[in-house]
């Protein structure tokens, strides 16, 4: 299977519109809304199941090599930190994690805020590994 330009097209034009709901949210203000949250997160998740459905395919068809396998990995770690970062912010801002101290809250932020960028670049390393030439 080749990683088509479609497939490239989907993953950014989901990221697009992760970032662009991620915007709307932060220029809400908190609270959240349930709805605009839920939206990125589905989003979220939809791109998840898009990229891992993707390399599942690829991978039945040739066995993916190390090095695709290591961006893999990466790409899957700043993914995990990414999302586990917003379930903390979540629980902070209603109030259930409110014994975290103020250094903890801005590193957490700070992921949350800085690594999708990373998640796009290594998002896009993974499928040009993944592409068959």
């Amino acid at each position: 299977m080749n990683i088509s330009f479609t497939t490239i097209i989907g993953a950014g034009l989901l990221f697009l519109f992760i970032f662009l709901s991620g915007y709307w949210l932060s220029k809400m203000g908190k609270p959240y809304s349930s709805f605009p949250f839920n939206i990125h997160k589905l989003i979220g998740l939809a791109a998840g199941v898009f990229l891992i459905m993707t390399v599942v395919r690829r991978n039945q068809a040739a066995p993916i090599d190390s090095p695709a396998v290591t961006i893999l990995a990466v790409t899957v770690l700043i993914f995990i930190l990414t999302v586990t970062a917003c379930g903390i912010l979540r629980e902070v801002d209603n109030g259930r994690l409110s014994s975290l101290s103020q250094p903890i809250h801005t590193a957490i932020s700070l992921i949350h805020k800085l690594f999708p960028y990373p998640a796009v670049f290594f998002t896009i390393a993974t499928l040009d590994l993944l592409m068959v030439h």
